[in-house]
């Protein structure tokens, strides 16, 4: 397991609130400015999240199991990244049919940057599938003796994706906002499914993983 085995995990980290919040920065005043903001705040959360589950499972790991791949200690975080995953997909499951966005995100049209940049760091954090999912990465790639610097295409990935609205308002210009209200409806309604195949995949990776 690698950095490219856990990138698809990012699309379960910016369903939701999280995109739908960088939907409105990008159609509000100051867009470009807001949605930097909005971006740095995310990409910052979403580092330290996943080191410091990447450090806590690695440190783990070296104590007990003696950096030993296989030993005990490393077949039980298989075992919880496993059952991180399962709440992850019933959780993803239950939140399938999401209501309208909150009505405090229309707020965000007119937004600065400084709370934009909160905004992007208080989304990350306070949302229990995105704390478990930062947690399932740094874990996995510490279980399986990968270097730190394995967390930075995770995360850069998970900017990436957040950063869609801003790149379709940079490429459309105007025509953006009648464009970016659908996608994000689409996302919406539509974003679960592509989080339980993504989950249903590293699912399958744990139990090998397991089994091996």
């Amino acid at each position: 397991m690698n950095f490219l085995t856990v990138l698809p995990l990012a699309f379960v980290m910016v369903v939701g609130s999280q995109f739908i919040g960088a939907v409105f920065l990008a159609t509000g005043r100051d867009a470009k400015r807001t949605s930097a903001a909005y971006l740095a705040g995310a990409g910052t959360a979403v580092l330290v999240g996943v080191t410091a589950s990447y450090w806590l499972v690695r440190w783990l790991k070296l104590s007990f199991d003696s950096g030993a791949e296989q030993g005990p200690v490393g077949r039980w975080i298989d075992v919880v990244v496993l059952v991180l995953l399962v709440v992850l997909m019933i959780n993803a499951f239950l939140h399938r049919h999401r209501s309208d966005p909150p009505t405090w995100m229309g707020r965000l049209e007119t937004a600065g940057p400084g709370l934009a940049a909160r905004l992007g760091l208080l989304l990350i954090i306070a949302m229990p599938s995105d704390d478990l999912t930062m947690i399932t990465v740094g874990a996995s790639l510490a279980r399986h003796d990968r270097p730190w610097w394995h967390v930075l295409p995770f995360v850069l990935f998970t900017v990436l994706l957040l950063a869609l609205p801003l790149l379709c308002l940079l490429l459309l210009g105007r025509r953006a906002e009648a464009v970016l209200p659908k996608i994000r409806d689409w996302a919406n309604s539509h974003s679960w499914i592509i989080s339980e195949v993504v989950l249903v995949f590293f699912v399958g990776l744990t139990v090998v993983s397991l089994l091996r």
